[in-house]
């Protein structure tokens, strides 16, 4: 399952610092605008310390983790949707991601220049926000323009798609974006909006402050303003230092890395906490299959259904699909192996209707 997430936000307010701290690549990071022209694409794993619970357990060959593709999109400006800059270029590239890590730059520092000349993220935002809308609402006017003629002749599927985007054009007119339109719309128009017109603004948005390093736990006055503008989206804003994850990803061992989060008052490197909330903001979920060649992570989206489950592993595992035993992760844990949840008769056998909870251990009966 390719999912990914676009790293997003003005030129120089750490972007590529972040994607490199992510993914241990090497994305050109240059104080100066321009620095990425190519979006850069890194697979991270999604740590999980359930998967490292059960390998202590089960002492597998091999343990593989679940994994989320990040890209690192070129910094947009004032003017994007209309090609200023490298904008058409990258839009297009947010166009394909599934959700988007917005960076804002909540640093003073004199020596890193800022494309507008000073420090304001809530001002960085409304400029991301405003160019993704413009280029969201050409979008729409020209489906308009095409469904329009379509419903002259009376098609009432065609009648309400176009009730559908004269309401999202009024919307995104009004300087608000398509994901505030989901939750009022049935199934086929939460579709037309994310699939169908595939909305920049629909997408779901994580944003990420990038402060300085005594800002980490606290935050400043520059996090509290940018908080206070967000609080009506309801979405999540993390604090990271991308210096600080920078020099992290560097280091070459864990001990290393412990010893340096444990000097800084940190339990655990900032990206983690982001590459859990992009999962999270993702709708996923998270199965395993446990056994002695392998314990595996596997990646499902929320209300999946034991088949679609199986599915993610092999196509036949879906088409032929009897059964699935499904053992509750902290069972395992607390019972220590397979044979004695069986024993203990918490192994449940569920059909074609069982929809699967994140931490499930997974075992599929098929049949092609």
């Amino acid at each position: 399952m390719a999912l990914q997430c676009g790293i997003v936000g003005l030129p120089n307010v750490g972007k590529s610092t972040l994607f490199n701290a992510l993914t241990n690549a090497k994305a050109l990071a240059a104080n100066y605008p321009f620095a990425t022209k190519d979006p850069n694409v890194g697979i991270i794993t999604v740590p999980d310390e359930r998967l490292d619970k059960l390998s202590e357990i089960v002492q597998p060959q091999n343990v593989q983790p679940t994994t989320v593709e990040i890209v690192d999109i070129a910094g947009l400006i004032k003017g994007a949707s209309k090609g200023e800059g490298l904008g058409n270029q990258f839009l297009a590239n947010i166009r394909e991601v599934d959700a988007i890590i917005h960076v804002v730059r909540c640093f003073d520092d004199d020596n890193v220049v800022h494309v507008d000349g000073s420090v304001s993220p809530v001002r960085d935002k409304e400029i991301i926000d405003l160019e993704l809308g413009l280029k969201d609402l050409d979008t729409v006017d020209k489906r308009i323009d095409k469904v329009a003629r379509a419903a002259r002749a009376g098609s009432k599927d065609d009648l309400k798609t176009l009730e559908v985007l004269n309401q999202l054009k009024i919307h995104l007119e009004s300087g608000r974006p398509g994901r505030e339109l989901l939750g009022s719309l049935d199934e086929d128009g939460k579709k037309l909006l994310t699939k169908d017109l595939s909305l920049l603004t629909a997408k779901p948005v994580l944003y990420v402050c990038n402060v300085d390093e005594g800002s980490i736990d606290t935050g400043n006055a520059h996090t509290e303003t940018f908080r206070k503008a967000v609080a009506a989206e309801n979405a999540e804003v993390i604090l990271i230092c991308a210096g600080i994850e920078a020099q992290i990803a560097e280091m070459e061992s864990r001990e290393e890395q412990t010893e340096f989060l444990e000097m800084m008052g940190l339990s655990e490197p900032g990206v983690n906490r982001l590459i859990k909330a992009a999962y999270k903001l993702l709708n996923l979920i998270t199965y395993f299959t446990a056994g002695v060649k392998e314990v595996r992570a596997w990646t499902v989206r929320r209300g999946a259904k034991a088949p679609e489950a199986a599915g993610v592993i092999h196509s036949d595992f879906e088409k032929g699909f009897i059964r699935a035993e499904v053992i509750k992760y902290n069972d395992y844990v607390t019972l220590g192996s397979e044979a004695k949840v069986k024993e203990a008769g918490k192994m449940s056998v569920e059909g074609k209707e069982y929809v699967v909870t994140d931490g499930d251990i997974m075992h599929f009966r098929f049949n092609v």
